[in-house]
């Protein structure tokens, strides 16, 4: 008693703000309640869940959900961010501290701001297209022709900073004597990098991919902002898709079926990075 009292309140806070909400939640997922012209909502069962399944909305946003996981969060922000950590070990004071700042400035920009800044590079006027005419290169409208693309860029250029420093602080416990002895005995930079590096920092890429691909699949305002989903549903994300169902559809038991799947979808990466952080070096 004496271990868990001083517990009880943190306790009490969790299950009144946290665990209440989600079972309400998935209660919720498994009624037909909507926003508006209901008077009383009733239990379906698996309906939206089965509904789901078979809406090519849903499965063109589980689609692109992933697409857009892969290109900016496993792709993007994990592999530049170890590149630019990297880079920075071998770089100048001077450089790092001007390169550190302009990273970890696009990274603390809230995600609206973020989202205009991107739309005004992105759009046919915009800054992108003015540097390719002054190239005499084709421009186009980026926003129209490779939304998903534009959005996936503007994620990655927003949280790249986070994987920089986790793999700037995982670099920095790599014992210096591991790699001299290496160079001396002629390893090469990408040798070095392949053989020692990668293998010494594993579980801290394991957890920067877990925490990264979770808040990538839970991106919403960078996407609304640059382009609301469209054109059409070709950058709609599962949170955007699930938004539409729930507040415009007003079909609020379908859009928490859908939240639901899409925490499926997280706790199915998070259970691939937990074995991974597992495997030992």
């Amino acid at each position: 008693m004496t271990r868990v009292l001083p517990l009880a309140p943190a306790l009490a806070l969790l299950l009144l703000f946290l665990a209440g909400p989600i079972a309400y939640c998935a209660y919720i997922a498994f009624t037909d309640l909507q926003l508006t012209g209901q008077a009383h909502a009733s239990f379906v069962g698996l309906d939206n869940f089965r509904t789901a399944f078979t809406d090519d909305g849903f499965l063109n946003a589980v689609w692109l959900t992933l697409v857009f996981t892969v290109l900016s969060s496993l792709l993007g922000q994990n592999t530049l961010g170890l590149a630019l950590a990297w880079l920075m070990q071998r770089a100048s004071k001077p450089v790092r501290t001007l390169t550190g700042g302009i990273v970890i400035t696009a990274w603390v920009l809230p995600e609206v701001v973020a989202g205009f800044l991107l739309y005004a590079f992105f759009r046919r006027e915009g800054t992108l297209n003015a540097l390719l005419d002054a190239l005499h290169l084709p421009r186009q409208n980026w926003l129209f022709t490779l939304p998903i693309l534009a959005v996936s860029f503007a994620n990655v250029w927003r949280g790249t900073a986070f994987s920089m420093l986790v793999y700037s602080a995982a670099l920095q416990e790599i014992p210096k004597e591991i790699t001299e002895a290496a160079e001396v005995d002629g390893a090469g930079g990408w040798r070095r990098l392949w053989h020692i590096t990668l293998p010494m920092i594993r579980r801290s890429i394991g957890t920067n991919l877990m925490l990264n691909t979770l808040q990538t699949l839970s991106v919403f305002g960078l996407i609304w902002v640059m382009t609301r989903g469209g054109p059409g549903d070709r950058s709609q994300t599962l949170p955007l898709f699930m938004y539409e169902q729930a507040f415009q559809n007003s079909m609020i038991g379908y859009g928490t079926a859908v939240a639901l799947l899409l925490l499926l979808v997280g706790a199915l990466f998070s259970a691939v990075y937990l074995r991974l952080l597992r495997t030992e070096v």
